[in-house]
């Protein structure tokens, strides 16, 4: 277990887009800086004084690229001190460090935030073979060695922790842009394949009628233009939802109310007809903006593959409880299948379910194809 779990620390890149050097890091350094001073000036027991005092600074100093080279930082600063130490013990005079050295514990944390795997393993076994070093130039108590080891200890797992935290959050962030962009794909494919469906078959009824009834292509013509417009008017409105900085959950959406113009402008075949029945008054907004898109996504599949229908009847049932969808066409099956489990009814069953609702769609009894849909009026996922 610990090989796999050092293995996989071992490969762990860096954090991407680590901050770059601000005036916090400055002002750390420099308050560093000027209590070594004071420490050095007012300490008795401080011999070697000018020596100590540069080497504890030129330790500090690398705080500065704690972030941007997390293991030169510790190279530099823990190796001066390893040296230094080593001359200590060699010289044997009773040199101590200044205690404003204790300013490298951040370089550990730094170590363990924004290193890669390996560089925190390397790193930190050169802050581990230092304080051996220290503690042989400053002989002391077991406790207070354990105690020494527990302080890096801490910083680089509280390192760890934070960089633990934010690897997380990006990934929930990137997990929720997934979710906004499959919702948006969606959202596009349900309102600009049901009008331009319709426009295609309205410019083959004009074309095959243009030149026997011209009166009719010309209302076919302006058949294509209202459906037009009204697909440049919602994705307009799409385009705006995405530029507004409020809530998308706070632009209007279609609902219920508005089936009847999945109706109006239908003079070609399939006619469709829509029929509102029951309590369908306070339903929630997503519940409606769910019944309208799967109304025209059921819509749209029966212009494309419902052969040789001539009518598709939408009827929504409301009650205490839910509100039902049917959408059924009478047609034939197109060729290929009538089952088209692309972007429409894999979106429509996904859609249906994260309202806690319940979806089925697959040939009528008679002749035809049916769809349905149950969802609560709350649309709370159960």
């Amino acid at each position: 277990m610990v090989t796999t779990v050092l293995r996989t620390l071992w490969a762990e890149p860096r954090p991407v887009n680590p901050p770059a050097r601000n005036l916090r890091d400055w002002v750390l350094v420099a308050v560093l800086a000027v209590w070594s001073v004071a420490e050095a000036v007012l300490r008795d027991d401080v011999i070697w004084r000018p020596i100590v005092l540069v080497a504890v600074l030129l330790a500090l100093a690398p705080l500065l690229w704690r972030r941007t080279h997390p293991l030169g930082a510790v190279v530099a600063s823990f190796g001066l001190l390893t040296v230094f130490d080593s001359v200590r013990i060699v010289a044997g005079e009773g040199a101590v460090l200044l205690m404003s050295v204790g300013g490298v514990l951040v370089l550990a944390y730094s170590l363990f935030r924004w290193g890669a795997g390996r560089e925190a393993v390397l790193g930190f076994g050169l802050i581990a073979a230092w304080l051996a070093v220290s503690l042989v130039a400053d002989p002391t108590s077991l406790v207070d060695a354990v105690g020494a080891y527990a302080f890096f200890l801490f910083a680089a797992a509280l390192g760890a922790a934070i960089r633990y935290h934010a690897v997380t959050r990006m990934r929930d962030i990137d997990e929720a842009k997934a979710r906004v962009r499959e919702q948006l794909a969606r959202e596009l494919h349900d309102t600009v394949a049901h009008h331009v469906s319709g426009i295609a078959i309205q410019a083959q009824a004009g074309r095959a009628v243009a030149a026997s009834n011209p009166g009719r292509a010309v209302e076919a013509l302006a058949t294509i233009e209202d459906a037009a417009t009204r697909t440049l008017v919602e994705m307009r409105t799409m385009v705006g939802v995405l530029r507004a900085s409020q809530d998308a959950e706070l632009a209007p959406q279609p609902g219920v109310a508005d089936l009847e113009q999945l109706a109006s402008g239908s003079e070609s075949r399939p006619r469709v007809q829509v029929m509102l029945s029951g309590e369908l008054q306070d339903l929630s907004p997503a519940v409606g903006a769910a019944i309208y898109r799967l109304a025209q996504e059921s819509i749209t599949n029966a212009r494309r593959h419902a052969r040789h229908a001539t009518r598709v009847t939408v009827a929504v049932v409301g009650d205490a409880e839910g509100v039902r969808l049917t959408v059924d066409d009478d047609g034939a099956p197109s060729p290929a299948g009538s089952s088209t489990e692309g972007f429409g009814l894999v979106g429509m069953k996904e859609r249906t379910t994260l309202l806690g609702g319940a979806f089925e769609a697959g040939p009528a009894a008679g002749r035809g194809w049916r769809v349905r849909a149950t969802l609560p009026r709350t649309g709370t996922a159960r």
